[in-house]
């Protein structure tokens, strides 16, 4: 007999498969970019959730990655619309268009500076962590604010999506499903490598660093690798996020949204990897319904999340699974 966790994993996944055609079918079509947003923002919560859950990596800072992702995919997309060549880059290419160019381009740069970010944050713990990757992350919204070419605060118009080879990217239901296939294909991976040894690494330096490192565990190392995978999959988010809106601004990598992250870890249930998938939902629904009620609807959603968190203390994922959800 299926376990609790399954069916509700399968019923999920079906649920989002069947949801494009059912939504055409009531005339409901901005349901489809609507969960488009909704999968965009839970592979960015699953990231957190590789470092947060697992790692225990408390991380004010990670809505940057996903802010360097939507840049890396604008500044090229921006470039090749105008012909002109990318400063910041030798020669004289003038940037792409190719998916196949951008989207790895973007998880390159994210990963890569949260490989720097990680290397200093590291080298504390505790609240000093939350507040370096804090101050990183606001010294990056800064800086692309005092970017005029690229619309400093206004941000950067995209003129076209990504191209992918065979696939119109412009048609809503075809996005939607480039970014189902994306997020089940992170949360596969990050899966393997949570349950492989890297992983018992990882979830023994969130139980007890001291004695890992005393075995002789290069925690350090192992931590910051994570860091850096978690950086790459919110940089793919920023990809994605990018194509959805044709638009980006450093609101992206603004610390706010870093605080949305976590609360969708927390809603949807930490160290599940499947629960940020709950948590973006539940969070990013609320939101559209609450907003249509009042403006003011923060201060609905806020007794919300506390009785959430009083009396389903592992996420909503946690409960519709039962106990066995912590097990991925």
């Amino acid at each position: 007999m299926a376990s609790r966790r399954t069916v509700v994993l399968t019923l999920g996944l079906l649920l989002l498969i069947g949801l494009p055609p059912a939504a055409l079918a009531f005339g409901e079509p901005f349901m489809v970019t609507l969960w488009s947003r909704i999968l965009i923002w839970a592979l960015a919560a699953a990231s957190l959730d590789l470092i947060l859950g697992y790692g225990g990596m408390v991380s004010l800072g990670h809505a940057a990655f996903v802010g360097i992702g939507a840049y890396t995919v604008g500044i090229l997309g921006h470039h090749a619309f105008e012909g002109s060549a990318v400063p910041f880059l030798p020669g004289d290419w003038s940037g792409s268009a190719l998916a196949l160019v951008q989207w790895p381009a973007a998880v390159g740069a994210a990963a890569l500076v949260a490989l720097i970010i990680g290397a200093l944050s590291l080298r504390t713990a505790g609240v000093y962590f939350i507040m370096i990757t804090l101050a990183f992350a606001q010294m990056l919204y800064y800086f692309f604010i005092s970017l005029p070419d690229y619309g400093g605060e206004d941000g950067i118009n995209l003129w076209q999506r990504s191209e992918v080879p065979g696939l119109d990217t412009g048609d809503p239901v075809v996005f939607y499903y480039v970014c189902l296939v994306l997020l089940v294909g992170f949360l596969v991976l990050a899966k393997r490598l949570v349950d492989s040894r890297f992983g018992m690494v990882l979830r023994g330096c969130k139980q007890n660093e001291a004695r890992l490192r005393a075995l002789g565990c290069p925690t350090t190392r192992g931590k910051l690798v994570a860091f850096a995978i978690a950086g790459a999959g919110a940089g793919l988010a920023g990809a994605l996020a990018a194509n959805q809106t044709e638009f980006v601004d450093p609101g992206l990598m603004h610390w706010t949204k870093s605080g949305e992250l976590i609360v969708m870890v927390l809603l949807g249930g930490m160290g599940t990897l499947v629960g940020p998938v709950f948590g973006a939902a539940a969070l990013l629904l609320l939101e559209e319904v609450l907003t249509g009620i009042t403006e003011h609807w923060m201060i609905i959603l806020g007794p919300l999340l506390i009785l959430v968190v009083l009396f389903a203390r592992r996420g909503i994922y946690g409960w519709l699974a039962g106990p066995g959800a912590r097990d991925g």
